[in-house]
């Protein structure tokens, strides 16, 4: 190369250099003015965010409100105790959680119960967690583009084996357990880890330790406790626990009344029907937060209040005492003969206020060999109620006007086509409507069913086939029967109440028709059967019966009642649309029958000062054992007390009774329970007597 050359390109070299230097040195300046214009113009923005918290406000549970007896015992509290808690904080991961169940396993053991609900994918995501590479690796990127996140996510749990979840130490399982409780939590909404069988000591470790366990808090929780153990439980109902939480099918319902998903709830009985109420005012907290979900403040916006308090109509001392009546009868009924006896119902009632004084529902378990209380049968199951329901048929006969008050019908064997015969106990002859109601007489009832049907020949003929509207008879005597509660929901404050069983019209089979103005077709429940004679009792006014007297604020301290926040009046649903004269006809043929001589029920109650008044029952009944069908009987009772001025109603059934050995179990029954209701009034009038002397001295 010449020299000429040489010197043009050294003088090039510098050129370009400084080219580039230049252009560094403009960059740098843009770069210099960006960082004044952020530090300058937008500094303050910027710190702001940085140092900027969020606050979020979340609502923590409160213990439900108790259950009270008439004479304000407690028959349902809160039993408090230790308990574990997790509010998560935002943000957190699987691995997050992983690391705080292997901290808080050494301070807690959780319990058999939830060692076992441990399930084979709990076990497959905790070996997830622990090898996450290698698991994600067993699934290809084209596998994995052809799904979404948990179609990918369950693809590679399914491919984790057998093999690797068999060998998990005793500690694994812990973790387990404590993780499966952890992951359940929601965003600043306390989830239960562990509230059954918290030891003291654990308590004291977790509480001691909780700056190295975030979100964990040692708290106090509180269970459900029945000073009268399970006298009518199944009617005071349940509640899901804090692991349940509410209910899938309920849980829409609940989230858009402000619950949490793992808030407690009513499930059935009383704690069902007055949720609202129970479940209390939760407290609000407002919680300060950092943006990567750190808590660093929280403020209490709105107290908690515990849910209001149920007074029920119920005294315990009454209660209890029906209780042991109902089941001594039944163990004395129960002989060797009697193997299909297994029940005994009663319901006792104020026939003026629907209040309900008590029920109960004692069953003969056979598979155990013992004896259970289930009183929420007695609003349940329905039972054919036989002759008690002819105070029913008689007004209908009245008002329907196929017959009429002190008219005359011969009580003789009515026979049917193919030799079917409809008949009473025995002949009874002439016997006007009084009568017919004080010694059953079934032929005068069958009448009252033919005649309105449009049958209207009298004597019938015997071997004749009635000639029977059965459609609109059915009909018509069905709406009078449910005017008086018979067939229709009483409307107690209770869920799920069963109205009985309604049979089919049946035209073919007049005798059918006939058999149901007896009490021998449709069912009816215990607490049916007593609304229908409180109707009777209390001049024709159908009560709503009703097991809450008050719902009462809390008190100021956890042992008193607050003031009352609602009283529950007598509720009518209805007055029986017929002449006044012929309520009063039916209650003189219930007095009767129990205080007048040949009275189905005198020798029970005639010489009784409180003045019974009733109406006593048989149905056919069938069960079946081994494919063999056995006939029995259901004997059912029911009355009021006293007759001219009532105070007292009741319902007593005792399904499927041999009528071989039959026992007056019914009878036995109701007079125990009116004698002991009567002296236990008297008691109370005389202590109430003595106090007033006392103060007045």
């Amino acid at each position: 190369m010449s020299k000429k050359k040489k010197k043009k390109k050294k003088e090039q070299l510098p050129f370009r250099i400084n080219i580039l230097f230049f252009a560094v040195f403009l960059l740098f300046s843009l770069l210099v003015l960006q960082l004044g214009v952020i530090q300058i113009l937008n500094g303050e923005a910027f710190q702001d965010e940085i140092e900027r918290t969020i606050k979020d406000t979340t609502n923590l549970p409160v213990p439900r409100g108790k259950m009270y007896d008439l004479n304000h015992n407690v028959i349902v509290d809160n039993d408090p105790q230790y308990s574990i808690t997790y509010t998560p904080p935002k943000g957190a991961q699987a691995e997050d959680r992983l690391e705080l169940a292997q901290e808080l396993s050494e301070y807690i053991t959780m319990n058999e119960k939830q060692l076992e609900r441990i399930t084979e994918r709990d076990l497959k995501e905790y070996w997830y967690v622990l090898n996450i590479e290698e698991a994600e690796s067993r699934l290809s990127e084209e596998e994995a583009e052809e799904m979404d996140s948990g179609e990918v996510y369950t693809a590679t749990l399914d491919r984790i084996t057998e093999e690797e979840i068999s060998d998990f130490t005793d500690e694994d399982m812990e973790i387990i357990a404590i993780k499966k409780e952890l992951d359940k939590a929601y965003s600043l909404t306390p989830q239960v880890v562990k509230n059954e069988d918290v030891t003291a000591e654990e308590y004291a470790q977790v509480a001691e330790n909780l700056d190295q366990l975030p979100g964990i808090n040692a708290t106090t929780d509180w269970n459900r406790d029945y000073p009268y153990e399970s006298s009518i439980k199944s009617l005071l109902g349940s509640i899901t626990s804090q692991e349940e939480g509410i209910p899938a099918e309920e849980l829409d319902h609940y989230l858009t009344r402000g619950y949490a998903r793992n808030d407690r709830v009513g499930t059935s009985g009383l704690e069902l029907e007055y949720e609202e109420h129970l479940s209390g005012r939760k407290e609000q907290v407002e919680y300060t937060t950092t943006q990567d979900g750190t808590i660093i403040g929280s403020e209490t916006i709105v107290e908690g209040e515990r849910g209001k308090d149920l007074v029920l109509t119920m005294d315990m001392e009454f209660q209890e005492e029906v209780d042991r009546i109902v089941l001594e009868e039944l163990q004395k009924a129960r002989t060797p003969s009697q193997r299909f006896l297994t029940d005994a119902l009663a319901v006792v009632m104020n026939p003026k206020t629907g209040e309900i004084h008590a029920v109960s529902a004692q069953h003969y378990n056979s598979e155990e060999g013992e004896y259970e209380n289930a009183a929420i049968r007695a609003l349940t199951d329905a039972h054919r109620p036989g002759s008690i329901v002819k105070g029913a048929t008689m007004l209908a006969g009245y008002e329907s006007g196929v017959i009429s008050p002190g008219e005359v019908l011969y009580d003789s064997p009515i026979v049917l086509p193919g030799g079917d015969t409809k008949s009473s106990v025995s002949n009874l002859g002439a016997v006007d409507d009084l009568t017919a109601l004080q010694r059953s007489s079934n032929v005068y009832m069958f009448y009252i069913a033919l005649r309105m049907g449009g049958e209207n020949r009298y004597p019938f003929p015997n071997g004749a086939s009635p000639q029977i509207d059965a459609a609109p008879a059915y009909q018509e005597i069905r709406n009078y029967f449910r005017q008086l509660g018979l067939g229709a929901s009483t409307g107690i404050d209770f869920p799920h109440e069963s109205t009985g069983y309604v049979g089919p019209v049946d035209a073919k089979t007049p005798g059918l028709f006939m058999d149901f103005a007896i009490g021998q077709y449709d069912t009816y429940t215990t607490l049916q059967m007593a609304q229908y004679v409180s109707t009777i009792a209390n001049d024709g006014y159908r009560i709503s019966p009703h097991f809450v007297k008050q719902i009462r604020e809390p008190g100021e301290d956890d042992e008193q009642l607050g003031p009352v926040y609602q009283a529950f009046d007598t509720k009518v649903m209805n007055k029986v649309d017929m002449d006044q004269s012929y309520i009063e006809r039916v209650q003189e043929g219930f007095r009767r029958a129990f205080q007048e001589n040949r009275g189905t029920g005198y020798s029970y109650y005639g010489s009784k000062s409180y003045k019974p008044a009733g109406k006593t029952g048989t149905a056919e009944n069938e069960v079946f054992e081994n494919g063999t069908q056995y006939n029995t009987e259901n004997l059912t009772l029911v009355g009021y007390a006293p007759y001219d001025d009532p105070e007292l109603a009741f319902a007593v059934v005792v399904p499927n009774t041999s009528k071989n050995g039959r026992q007056p179990v019914t009878h036995n029954t109701a007079v125990r329970i009116m004698d002991t209701y009567f002296e236990m009034k008297e008691e109370g009038e005389s202590k109430d007597d003595g106090e007033s002397s006392e103060e007045e001295t």
